[in-house]
């Protein structure tokens, strides 16, 4: 079979449907190929117990509606049916010893109770956030929005050389390169404050030792407090519907079960794309990949035509830690021992800064961590339909594990020779996270109805993209990220070869729901 098509997508995740939406507004005929039997990539809805809506994968979408993404398909997706939810109160921390403090919209609130728990840290909070929204947001965002290699940035520095001079611009990405460790410990005093903020690093792939994290902090509790944690309403599923709406009544498809074999060339420039079933979807104008590096130049393209100073960075392409997820069913409200949390849209177990970077260190090197940043999603916090009335859910993220084990930090896990994940191994370290909340969660063990556990092989089954059960698609630490994300060299979007474009979290602006890629190469094939 042939079919003919302006665009071929391969892969369907958010930088997909954004980039199809975008194509198909503009007049292109689209297709996107989903080798999986659902549309989204990452984003999965599934009823892991009768009457219980649980996101598999990822879930909040506070990147997309601060993006540009939003800016411009908002009105339609909600035209046709997408409802958003969000909360006062994003996050909040709690300690093992009780200590918590919430954090929400509200910047005077946020500097009232921090001020409580932290002679004056409420006010060097504000003056640190002040700082970075007055001085270094534009660049900061700015950079993450924009192609890297583009006028748009090379317009963006001029402005910012201008503004605070050539020596202040390279200030900025000295400074940028500061740990949140460094950070913190320099503008915070209280463990509790810290504690707040340090896992957020996580979220990005990062530790908070890392660097380049220290920015990554700020941009993203700048992004909390300034838009919430929106999610889908009803699921994370309607959001692909109305996207696949938007394609094919403008005669795109969206296809499932259709996996990728190979991009067709005409000399060095793509014409369409082959399946490993054999039928061919041909591409007048493009080939857009959102896959990572290692598929794109190891499977997709043909090894004679990738340049040498292409693949040798794409094999040397690095994943970073892997990534567990725990789902419960709750047949009754949680009673956290800070029955505040119980309005929190997402709160973490940590035993604050130095236990962030513990945790990290731990999997870094292979181990189980003893005890790892717990972080708990409550998506009926701020969408009840998805559970019976009087029900809950609790999404559990895990982002400080390995993903071939080499023990267990606290000794109590036997682990299998050859270090990969079984069943065994999940559920005893499920059995461990189960524990940390109890701590907190004073009925947790009542009131389950039942708890499904997804280990990194089991993420990696689910989408091909999460090598390793890397949440992220690929280590970004600051050598995979900006203008070496996927790697040093990279031109953006574009890739050697001509009509063959690249998105996705391995690309410039790496992970999260935002769907920026997608939406720069859209506008630049519009």
């Amino acid at each position: 079979m042939t079919d003919r098509y302006d665009i071929v997508i391969v892969g369907s995740g958010m930088n997909s449907l954004v980039c199809a939406a975008i194509l198909a507004r503009a007049g292109k005929r689209v297709v996107v190929l989903e080798r999986n039997e659902w549309i989204g990539g990452c984003i999965r809805t599934e009823e892991l117990f009768p009457g219980f809506t649980h996101d598999v994968l990822s879930s909040w979408y506070p990147l997309f509606t601060g993006g540009p993404a939003y800016a411009e398909l908002g009105d339609e997706l909600h035209s046709k049916g997408l409802v958003l939810e969000n909360t006062t109160t994003p996050t909040g921390v709690l300690l093992p010893d009780g200590r918590s403090l919430v954090f929400g919209t509200d910047r005077a609130e946020n500097v009232r109770r921090m001020n409580e728990i932290g002679d004056g840290d409420g006010d060097r909070f504000a003056a640190a956030m002040d700082r970075f929204l007055e001085r270094d947001a534009a660049i900061s965002f700015g950079l993450l929005g924009n192609e890297i290699w583009s006028r748009s940035t090379a317009k963006l520095l001029v402005r910012e050389a201008r503004r605070r001079s050539v020596k202040g611009v390279a200030a900025f990405f000295g400074e940028g390169l500061e740990t949140c460790r460094a950070w913190l410990e320099r503008d915070i005093r209280s463990d509790t404050v810290r504690a707040l903020i340090a896992p957020w690093v996580l979220h990005n792939g990062l530790g908070p030792d890392d660097a380049f994290s220290g920015l990554i902090g700020k941009v993203i509790i700048a992004a909390l407090e300034m838009g919430g944690l929106p999610v889908v309403v009803g699921g994370s599923e309607r959001i692909t519907g109305v996207f696949r709406t938007i394609v094919e009544e403008r005669g795109g498809a969206m296809l499932t079960g259709v996996e990728a074999g190979e991009v067709l060339l005409t000399g060095r420039k793509a014409t369409g794309v082959r399946t490993v079933n054999g039928d061919v979807y041909e591409a007048a104008d493009a080939v857009i990949c959102n896959v990572t590096p290692t598929q794109l130049y190891g499977r997709l393209l043909p090894s004679d035509v990738v340049p040498e100073t292409v693949a040798e960075p794409a094999r040397a392409y690095r994943y970073g830690r892997a990534d567990m997820q725990i789902h419960f069913a709750l047949g009754a409200s949680p009673a956290w021992s800070d029955p505040e949390m119980g309005q929190v849209a997402l709160v973490h177990l940590t035993d604050g800064l130095d236990g962030v970077s513990r945790a990290v260190n731990e999997a870094g090197r292979g181990l189980l961590p003893a005890r790892a940043t717990v972080v708990v999603g409550q998506p009926t916090a701020v969408d009840p339909s998805r559970a019976p009335k009087g029900s809950a859910i609790l999404w559990i993220q895990l982002q400080e594990l390995p993903s071939t084990i080499d023990g267990d930090a606290a000794g109590e896990i036997d682990v299998p020779a050859d270090g990969r994940w079984n069943e065994e191994v999940r559920e005893a370290y499920a059995d461990r996270i189960q524990a940390r909340l109890a701590e907190h969660i004073e009925n947790l063990d009542e009131i389950v109805v039942g708890r499904r556990t997804f280990s990194p092989g089991d993420l990696e089954s689910l989408n091909v993209n999460l090598v390793g059960g890397d949440p992220y698609s690929g280590s970004c630490t600051i050598d995979q990220f900006l203008l070496w994300r996927p790697f040093p060299g990279s031109r953006g979007h574009r890739t050697a070869i001509k009509n063959v474009f690249h998105i996705g979290a391995s690309t410039h602006p790496g992970p999260g729901l935002g769907g920026n890629s997608g939406y720069l190469v859209g506008k630049a094939l519009s």
